[in-house]
C-alpha cells in the first residue's frame, strides 16, 4: 500500500510515516498544504491519502477542500481525514458523496496504534471509518424519523457500521450469529428505504442517514 499525509504538525506528520513503514506501508509523500496535497495526489496516485482538516495559510478547512478536489482529481481515491476536534459538517461533507473508501478520525485517535491502523487499511480498501465521538455528537441533535422505526438492536447495529465494522466484526461485538447481524442489516435497509442496489453502496447511505443527513 502507498499512502500520501498531508499533515502541517511536523512531529506527527513524521509519527505517522514511522507508524506506516513499520507495518510495511509506503508514504509516498508527506506535505504540509492543501495545494501540494493536489500535485502528489496527481503524481503519486496512491492508495489512500491521509489528510489533516486545517492546514496553512488559514488554518479552517483548507485540508478537507483538498481531499475533496483529491476525490475528484482522482476518482475513488480513498481519504482518512484527522481532526482536532469534533466537526460536524465537516464529518458529513466528507461523507455525503455516498461512496466509500472515507474515514474521520480524531487526531488522539492516532495513539490507539492498532486501531488507527485498522482505519487505515479499512478505508483504504474501500470501507468506512468514523470516530464514535464524531457519532456521538452528531447523535446528540436528535435522530430523524426514518430512524424511529429501528428498534433498539438495529439501532446499534447501524451504530457499529457507521463505525466501519465488518458484518464479523459487529457479530463479535455483539456476540450474536453472523446470520442475526445479515438479518438486522436486511431490516435496516428495508426501514430505511434503501432499495436493492451493491451492498457497500447501501452500507454508506445507512450510515449517511444515521449521521444525520
Amino acid at each position: 500500500m502507498r499512502v500520501v499525509i498531508a499533515e502541517d504538525a511536523v512531529l506527527l506528520r513524521a509519527g505517522v510515516t514511522r507508524l506506516l513503514a513499520d507495518e510495511g506501508i509506503e508514504t509516498a509523500a508527506a506535505v504540509d498544504n492543501g495545494d501540494d496535497l493536489l500535485g502528489a495526489v496527481k503524481e503519486h496516485r496512491p492508495d489512500l491519502a491521509i489528510v489533516d482538516v486545517r492546514m496553512p495559510p488559514t488554518f479552517t478547512d483548507e485540508g478537507l477542500r483538498a481531499a475533496l478536489a483529491a476525490r475528484k482529481e482522482v476518482p475513488g481515491l480513498p481519504v482518512l481525514v484527522l481532526s482536532q476536534y469534533v466537526e460536524e459538517s465537516y464529518a458529513v461533507e466528507l461523507l455525503s458523496g455516498g461512496a466509500g473508501g472515507v474515514g474521520y478520525l480524531l487526531k488522539e485517535r492516532v495513539a490507539d496504534v492498532a486501531d488507527f491502523l485498522d482505519a487505515v487499511r479499512r478505508v483504504a480498501n474501500g470501507g468506512t471509518a468514523i470516530d464514535p465521538d464524531v457519532i456521538a455528537q452528531l447523535m446528540a441533535r436528535g435522530r430523524r424519523n426514518p430512524l424511529d422505526a429501528l428498534t433498539a438492536r438495529e439501532s446499534e447495529v447501524l451504530g457499529l457500521m457507521a463505525q466501519g465494522l465488518s458484518n464479523t466484526a459487529i457479530a463479535n461485538s455483539l456476540v450474536v450469529s453472523h446470520g442475526a447481524v445479515e438479518k438486522h442489516i436486511g431490516n435496516i435497509f428495508s426501514k430505511l428505504g434503501l432499495e436493492a442496489s451493491a451492498e457497500e453502496h447501501r452500507r454508506v447511505r445507512a450510515v449517511l442517514t444515521y449521521l444525520g443527513r
